[in-house]
């Protein structure tokens, strides 16, 4: 093979014109073959290894000398190789030149068992009368495209991770613990921290870590001065990026952390409402290891992790309020910076997806439809925290039953206690109810969590529904009906817990306001008092049957609906009828959220103005930029003109701009301002590119 290798077989018919004396063409091509970047290796026709330059051997973790006289199979992974064998008989009988880009999702095998994603570019030599073909592999990993696309899905999947987590739990030392875990594994660094400030805002104290090293174990206290690191971060009230501790001077440099061969640094500050309460950080055995994208992604972990700080703080503050109120203080705050931070992800995780170079990538696909998933449910999770935390004037609609317990069912199995079995039973055929959707699910909550709390040892809480023709003769002086009709037909939903049960004085009382028989700091004893008056102002009634040591049913008796007609919940969507070339004012002070949208409105052939704020935006239109057809603004704009009193402002100077607002927040914030017109509409975030167009198309088919 050395002789091969000294004197290559496919040298070029024709002589090189102008080389240098004393430099023969085998010498060109000898050098050229070694020096080339990509891995190249020349392979007979029964698949064997003639030659392999340094770059292949590189790739894939063998020596050049060890390559030599292998067979191509063995670095195909185990899965695949019959089909590569089948593939590389049949190119052996009809051998042709293929480029790079023509054949995605091909994984080489290395030496170590381990797999890297490449692209394969095939030369035949048969027509130059020589038996081999030449195969240059390319690492797609290394492009920078693709390594950044990687790199931010991963990044997104984390933040959906910790986003997951934040909802899903309220002990605040689970996600504290889980918070360095997670940025480890999406950053790949050896250390990881939280930080938090002392009340008396003199001392950092370590609250979790990863890869501690010596002085910085959980608990420890650092002094928040300038000179230490978490202080200076404190002082500077923004990221900090430490290129190499070995060229640190802004601060005092332990001596710990260089004795553990940490050289680069990144930190974070926690805040909330703009004050510093903590912060974040990172540090690597990699020099100049952190940059944007880094950064980024632990501002967006800071922002989460602040979020569920704070509601911390409020459950503290309402003196351990009874969960569904407490929760329905919380959500409006953590949804509206949850929902933003979901909008970018998705944005961006959609965008990706589309992208030609990733499109038929199926290794890519994967972490994309990973992260995209986990986002998904972070937006669902947030979703039903929204709906049964309003608090509203009851807007009755068709209401699918069946569909509704499924979905509630769903979020108590990961919020109850797991020894509580949850099971429903629906008649089959059951018609819809009316009645306001997120009253009536924050009424089931309200007793699936009375029922939880009855069962400290666990036990099966059942949802049915059956059809009611009338009232039981003791609810009737319940109903609230002005009409008198005596021909409305019900459905019963009924709640059954195998808990300790009531007596008969407590049932007595139960639906009475602030009755209760929890602990003092344990409930309101409002929740029942609520569902009371729910039911009541929803022209239905409801009941109580318990006994001591036998649980107890609560049955809710609510209106079918009257008239036949799909449930709103089935009601087709406006289709995605955007004008070419519409003009479109986009207002939106989170950045991020603002590319996003900026995307989607120019991929939907919108010609679009960005502002940060109101202010801009007015500032902009008295310039005379214009004229606009839409107005997509955001609700909470900061500090100053909230988008509700811009979208007033401009439709009075320009009655014919359609307005379209978003907000993270849920829709009573559109609800409450009651100089909102009728006709505006509301897109909650996050937000897809098709239900962006849905509602453009919705309010512009309004204005028309």
């Amino acid at each position: 093979m050395a002789d091969a290798a000294d004197n290559p077989p496919f040298l070029p018919d024709a002589p090189i014109q102008g080389l240098p004396s004393g430099i023969d063409e085998g010498s060109v091509f000898r050098l050229l073959f070694i020096a080339y970047p990509d891995s190249l290796l020349l392979v007979d026709q029964s698949g064997s290894i003639m030659l392999a330059n340094p770059s292949a051997a590189a790739l894939l973790g063998y020596a050049v000398s060890e390559l030599v006289g292998l067979n191509v199979d063995v670095l195909v992974p185990d899965s695949i190789r019959p089909r590569h064998a089948s593939y590389r008989e049949a190119y052996g009988r009809a051998p042709r030149p293929r480029p790079m880009g023509t054949h995605m999702e091909l994984v080489a095998k290395r030496k170590d068992g381990s797999e890297v994603m490449v692209e394969i570019a095939l030369s035949p030599l048969q027509s130059h009368g020589l038996p081999f073909v030449v195969a240059a592999i390319r690492d797609i990993g290394a492009y920078p495209r693709v390594k950044q696309a990687l790199q931010r899905a991963r990044y997104s999947e984390h933040l959906a991770q910790l986003g997951r987590l934040a909802v899903d739990t309220r002990d605040l030392q689970v996600v504290l613990q889980h918070v360095p875990e997670i940025i480890t594994t999406a950053l790949q660094v050896e250390v990881a921290m939280v930080w938090l400030l002392d009340g008396n805002r003199l001392e950092f104290r370590v609250a979790s870590g990863v890869g501690l090293v010596a002085g910085e174990e959980i608990g420890a206290r650092i002094a928040n001065r300038p000179d230490t690191p978490p202080g200076f971060v404190f002082s500077q009230g923004r990221p900090v990026v430490v290129p190499d501790y070995r060229r640190e001077d802004r601060f005092s440099v332990p001596k710990a952390y260089l004795d553990s061969g940490l050289v680069s640094a990144l930190a974070v500050p926690l805040t909330d409402l703009g004050r510093v309460i903590g912060m974040l950080s990172v540090r690597s055995k990699e020099s100049k290891r952190f940059g944007d994208e880094e950064v980024r992604f632990l501002e967006s972990l800071s922002s989460l992790l602040a979020t569920s700080l704070q509601r911390v703080q409020t459950e503290e503050a309402l003196n351990h309020a009874q969960r569904l109120e407490s929760v329905g203080q919380l959500t409006g705050g953590i949804a509206h910076d949850f929902n933003n931070l979901l909008t970018v992800i998705q944005g961006n995780l959609q965008v990706l997806e589309e992208l030609p170079a990733l499109a038929q990538n199926g290794y890519v696909q994967q972490l994309l439809g990973a992260a995209n998933r986990a986002s998904r449910r972070g937006a669902e999770l947030t979703g039903k925290l929204l709906a049964f935390s309003r608090r509203q004037v009851l807007q009755p609609v068709a209401i699918d039953s069946h569909a509704l317990l499924h979905s509630l069912a769903d979020m108590l199995r990961r919020t109850l206690d797991q020894r509580i079995r949850i099971e429903i039973d629906t008649a089959p055929g059951c018609p819809p109810v009316m009645a306001d959707p997120g009253q009536l699910e924050s009424a089931l909550l309200n007793i699936a969590i009375n029922a939880r709390d009855a069962m400290p040892e666990g036990g099966t809480l059942r949802f049915c529904t059956e059809l009611c023709r009338a009232l039981p003769m003791a609810l009737r002086s319940q109903r609230n009906d002005p009409r008198g009709d005596a021909s409305a037909r019900f459905v019963a939903i009924s709640i059954a817990d195998s808990g300790t049960g009531m007596s008969e004085e407590v049932k007595e009382h139960a639906f009475e306001p602030f009755f209760t028989t929890k602990e003092v700091g344990r409930g309101t004893g409002l929740g029942l008092s609520t569902v009371y008056g729910f039911v009541h102002q929803s022209r239905g009634a409801v009941a109580i049957d318990s006994k001591i040591g036998h649980g107890t049913t609560v049955t809710l008796y609510l209106p079918q609906q009257e008239e036949v007609r799909p449930p709103a919940a089935m009601e087709e969507p406006a289709g995605e009828a955007i004008p070419s070339g519409l003009r479109v004012m986009l207002v939106e002070d989170d950045v991020e959220v603002r590319k996003v949208a900026n995307t989607f409105l120019t991929t939907l052939g919108c010609k679009v103005f960005t502002a940060a704020t109101a202010e801009q935006a007015l500032s902009a239109l008295d310039a005379g930029a214009g004229p606009f057809d839409l107005l997509l603004s955001d609700i909470a704009l900061g500090a100053g003109m909230r988008g509700t009193r811009l979208a007033s402002e401009i439709q009075q100077r320009f009655p014919q701009m359609a307005v379209l607002l978003m907000s993270g927040f849920s829709s009573e914030l559109l609800d409450a301002d009651r100089e909102v017109p009728q006709s505006w509409e509301l897109l909650p975030k996050p937000y897809t590119r098709s239900e962006l167009a849905q509602a453009m198309a919705k309010v512009l088919a309004g204005g028309a």
